[in-house]
């Protein structure tokens, strides 16, 4: 039996969530063309019985802290380095080499790292063969995997890598569990990004999602939730015309949230108004941060 933590980390955009989705074969994740989507560590877990368990963690993109938000994401990168068995370097086979390598360079890892190529289906002509060429003689460099995670390319190929580095050991967590995360953490994310789906580029930033009430009933999920954002401006927007976008907010994310958790749901959202809520740490940590 083999087990361990098995992270990822990278750039903004590199593809970390649609990897853990695709690995998992699940939708745990959320995901959007916009930077900064992930902000929390989420694990998932793929286990075949008597053989391995690993635990996956999808990590915030790094990015250079402006606000106490990004602040605390980048301490959820810390702790992934620091219990993490194997580590995922993920890279946009399009993206700048150097700048990737000054970034895992930094990481200063202790654990075997594969780096993955990721995106090989829109890679620039030469890409591919640079990059094996650039991360050739990294020290970090374990094995470079090329794979397309949103097209499921050559994941097999990168499960077995893994699987050679994976230590022995027992299993962790339960094999029927998915994830160690609530159900409202996740009804939480759904909801933050259909806010990515549907709103101008500002928007998403600026918001939190904070479900208040969750209550199974015999036929029926109610679900209430507050959208948080830090001007009345942005509230305005949120809501829309006499309701219009707030109602589209809900429809969408009810949909994603009833496919996930195989019921009927009633969903109530709220949108509240907390100036500055991304440098208030009370705040931050009310929210999940």
């Amino acid at each position: 039996m083999k087990s361990g933590f098995v992270n990822i980390f990278g750039k903004p955009n590199a593809g970390k969530s649609t990897l853990l989705n695709a690995l998992l074969g699940e939708k745990l994740a959320i995901v959007s063309p916009k930077v900064q989507t992930t902000r929390h560590r989420i694990k998932g877990f793929l286990n075949k019985k008597d053989e391995y368990q690993i635990i996956f963690s999808d990590t915030p993109g790094i990015i250079e802290s402006k606000y106490k938000l990004h602040e605390k994401m980048m301490g959820v990168v810390k702790s992934a380095l620091e219990d993490a068995d194997i580590a995922l370097l993920i890279v946009d086979a399009n993206d700048d080499f150097a700048d990737c390598d000054i970034i895992f360079q930094s990481l200063q890892l202790k654990v075997p790292a594969i780096i993955v190529l990721n995106k090989i289906d829109t890679a620039q002509n030469g890409k591919i063969a640079e990059a094996e060429k650039f991360f050739a003689d990294k020290t970090y460099c374990k094995k470079l995997i090329k794979i397309s995670a949103l097209q499921k390319h050559h994941l097999q190929k990168l499960l077995t890598a893994i699987i050679e580095l994976l230590p022995e050991g027992s299993a962790f967590y339960n094999e029927d569990d998915l994830s160690d995360l609530p159900t409202k953490f996740f009804v939480s994310e759904m909801i933050r990004e259909k806010v990515y789906e549907l709103y101008q580029d500002e928007i998403p930033y600026h918001v939190a999602v904070m479900v208040n009430e969750y209550k199974e009933r015999e036929n029926i999920v109610k679900i209430q939730a507050d959208v948080i954002v830090h001007r009345e401006t942005q509230k305005a927007i949120i809501i829309g015309d006499k309701g219009k976008m707030i109602k589209q907010l809900g429809m969408m994310a009810r949909q994603d949230i009833e496919k996930f958790i195989g019921q009927k749901i009633f969903l109530e959202l709220f949108v509240k108004v907390r100036p500055k809520w991304r440098d208030n740490d009370l705040q931050l940590k009310e929210y999940g941060y």
